[in-house]
């Protein structure tokens, strides 16, 4: 397998420093805006003006709102919520890469593939990690913000699978149109759960660096992250771009420790150690099979 040209490698290196990096983003919006609110003006600003931009891709539109749904008001309301206070950035940022054990989970019983032991294993060795964080919840990660946390890695596994199932090679124009089926939800259900008040409140409180915040979601971590991505993996194997997703968590720990103070004790990094070895185990033994088999 040739290895990655310096700057493709640089690239893929931004933009999973930018997914890791946006928890500490995303709290910083939230001291201001409330969660479900900031949610809907995330995808607000991916559905516009991206969609003018970008032709809607060729798939169903119950494809797009099976993805946008999932995604939006389940994967990053759920998120947002967790994170008003309910877990800490480093923590959710861990806890969400379940996402790859549920998206193998529905693909076995949506699209019945067979579970291989190596899987197994890798789904083992990061649940035990979970188990560490649920044993040592505090007031910065509560047993509801890791519940809620593990429920945005199951939505976010169910707009994996929506995109799967639609055959789609280019994500991007999924994410754009998808969005128009997010944020219409998420602000409803601002209005119902946070209301009126609250959401005036935000919005005369927020100052630069929520918007900022709420700009850096759409702009970089969407549409800037899945471009590049999309770009990278439409120019080398999968096999040379996916695996430097393991890395998402690590810099959303080491971000939220450096900008935010979270400490990292000694059962925070044996549990990052589990969740990371069990998507390291998922990600990469098949690959080296593959390889010693051309070998």
């Amino acid at each position: 397998m040739a290895a990655l040209p310096l700057s493709h490698l640089l690239l893929a290196l931004l933009t999973v420093a930018i997914w890791g990096t946006n928890f500490v983003v995303i709290r910083i919006g939230l001291d201001h805006l409330p969660p479900l609110l900031f949610a809907s003006l995330r995808f607000l600003l991916v559905v516009f003006p991206a969609t003018l931009f970008i032709r809607r891709p060729p798939v169903p539109w119950k494809t797009l709102a099976g993805y946008g749904l999932m995604i939006g008001a389940g994967q990053f309301g759920l998120l947002f919520v967790a994170m008003r206070g309910h877990i800490s950035p480093g923590l959710a940022s861990l806890v969400l890469q379940c996402q790859v054990f549920f998206t193998i989970g529905l693909s076995v019983w949506l699209m019945g593939e067979r579970v291989r032991a190596f899987q197994l294993v890798a789904v083992l060795l990061a649940a035990s990690g979970i188990l560490v964080i649920g044993l040592n919840t505090d007031a910065s990660t509560t047993p509801l913000g890791l519940g809620l946390a593990l429920l945005a890695s199951l939505s976010w596994a169910g707009g994996n699978m929506a995109a799967k199932r639609s055959g789609a090679q280019n994500i991007l124009p999924i994410v754009v149109w998808g969005s128009l089926f997010s944020f219409p939800p998420l602000f409803v259900l601002s209005l119902l759960l946070e209301g009126w008040p609250a959401i005036r409140a935000g919005l005369l409180a927020a100052d630069l660096p929520t918007w900022i915040a709420v700009l850096w979601q759409s702009a970089a971590n969407s549409l800037l992250g899945y471009s590049v991505w999309g770009w990278l993996l439409a120019r080398h194997p999968a096999a040379s771009i996916t695996p430097m997703a393991l890395l998402v968590p690590i810099f959303g720990m080491s971000a939220s420790a450096f900008w935010l103070g979270e400490p990292l004790p000694a059962w925070k990094l044996g549990a990052a150690g589990l969740v990371i070895g069990g998507l390291a185990l998922g990600v990469l033994y098949p690959r080296w099979v593959a390889r010693r088999a051309i070998a």
